[in-house]
């Protein structure tokens, strides 16, 4: 009967204790909830020597990401026509560069020597009209077909023709300013 007595026995024998275990009970979890407060509402401090509060700083990180890297082009603005070798790398080298589909690669005699032969004329007309496996415009029919021509003396030349990069005309050069009303 002596070991089911001690069983019931609570570790707390004097006042004292009882005393030192109520106050732990309320003052531990306070401490803790105090410091967890202070945690979360202390501000991050910036080491000595970062600039990286500095209003620029500031400015650069909250700027919207279109910002970084785009030209936006006025709609309403003359079109600028682009160079024969900026056609080609945006809408021809995917194909002419790696000789996708028939393509002629780029700088390649042999495949454009035939093409060439056609003449000016039938390869530039074939380049804005599509011809079997390429669509016209290089499937961008946004191109003004003076940007077509200047990307298609561009790969030929390239290729061993001797084609004169075409002229803009005044006229061609209004209508583009007139479309871009």
């Amino acid at each position: 009967m002596s070991d089911a007595h001690d069983e019931h026995e609570s570790s707390i024998k004097t006042p004292k204790q009882l005393i030192v275990a109520v106050l732990a009970g309320f003052i531990v979890p306070i401490l803790i909830i105090v410091l967890l407060v202070k945690f979360v509402s202390s501000n991050n401090t910036v080491g000595a020597g970062s600039n990286s509060q500095t209003p620029e700083a500031i400015a650069a990180r909250i700027s919207p990401v279109a910002n970084e890297g785009f030209t936006f082009v006025d709609a309403t603005g003359p079109k600028v026509l682009q160079t024969g070798e900026a056609v080609y790398k945006a809408a021809c080298a995917a194909c002419h560069g790696s000789g996708a589909a028939g393509a002629p690669k780029f700088g390649d005699a042999g495949a454009w020597g035939p093409r060439i032969a056609q003449g000016y004329d039938t390869v530039v007309k074939h380049a804005i009209e599509g011809l079997r496996a390429m669509p016209a415009k290089g499937g961008n029919p946004d191109l003004d077909n003076i940007e077509v021509a200047r990307a298609v003396v561009h790969m030929a030349n390239a290729g061993g023709a001797k084609f004169k990069e075409p002229e803009v005309k005044a006229s061609a050069s209004a209508s583009a300013e007139a479309s871009a009303k």
